[in-house]
């Protein structure tokens, strides 16, 4: 059998599943579910699948992708049973979508770059959406960091983005320097506001370099996490409650740490 047959088969095995657990004689747990409460654990595994794409645990990979496709057939069996729509039209919805959006594969439209696709897939969802702007449409509840992000990525695809890297860069470099100016002078207004655009120059840096900033934060999440609790230990060790040790001694142990890890 063929990988997409097999995967159909085993697609239509999850949604009886589902149903399954759903109904009359399933699980009282399940049925107690609507789709609020069903949207914390979708969320929850969406960052379980991308923690094991960032550290390349395959694995882990093909476990998390499971457990969303599974929350996603949970949330497709829900509004089923309100009448709304089931993962059949979800799944026409989005096949239709991909067939749509590029009609340089399915159509007799041909594209000479990446470039010339974005443009063209954004173009699509303006007509499709009914939508004013290429901006119209990214959820509030984004991640900011992330929204940051996507909100470049948007701009870029028509075309408004800086040239290279660097250009990028010095961007960075000149918020930084407004923030400073903004410190110096007293101006907390003014300090939150270049924060801000600070953190939107770096997403930007970030999506030229093809690195998602989000994913990088939380990569440093990690580290800082990491380290400060060897710090923790190292203390405990020599018998220093926390309060009692000196900034001198915690850099010191930070520094130690660092050297005690390999790169990263």
């Amino acid at each position: 059998m063929d990988t997409a047959r097999a995967a159909g088969d085993k697609f239509e095995r999850l949604v009886g599943i589902l149903a399954a657990l759903r109904g009359a004689n399933g699980c009282p747990w399940d049925k107690e579910q609507d789709a609020l409460s069903i949207l914390n654990y979708f969320l929850e595994e969406v960052y379980e699948a991308a923690d094991a794409l960032r550290q390349g645990r395959t694995e882990a990979v093909r476990e998390e992708l499971g457990d969303v496709l599974m929350e996603v057939v949970f949330l497709c069996r829900i509004f089923e049973e309100q009448g709304a729509f089931s993962a059949a039209d979800a799944l026409e919805s989005i096949n239709a979508k991909m067939v749509g959006r590029h009609p340089h594969v399915f159509g007799g439209e041909s594209y000479d770059s990446s470039r010339r696709v974005l443009e063209e897939w954004q173009r699509g969802k303006l007509k499709e959406k009914g939508r004013d702007s290429l901006l119209d449409g990214l959820p509030r509840s984004l991640p900011a960091l992330l929204a940051a992000f996507q909100l470049g990525q948007r701009a870029a695809s028509v075309g408004f983005d800086w040239p290279q890297p660097e250009d990028a860069l010095a961007k960075v470099r000149e918020e930084l320097g407004e923030l400073e100016q903004a410190m110096a002078g007293g101006r907390p207004d003014e300090v939150d506001r270049e924060i801000g655009d600070l953190f939107f120059a770096l997403a930007n840096v970030s999506r030229k370099l093809k690195v998602n900033p989000e994913l990088a934060l939380v990569q440093a999440n990690d580290k800082f996490r990491r380290r400060f609790s060897r710090v923790e230990q190292k203390l405990k060790d020599r018998g220093v409650p926390w309060g009692q040790a000196t900034l001198d001694e915690m850099d010191a142990l930070w520094d130690k740490t660092k050297a005690e890890e390999r790169p990263d």
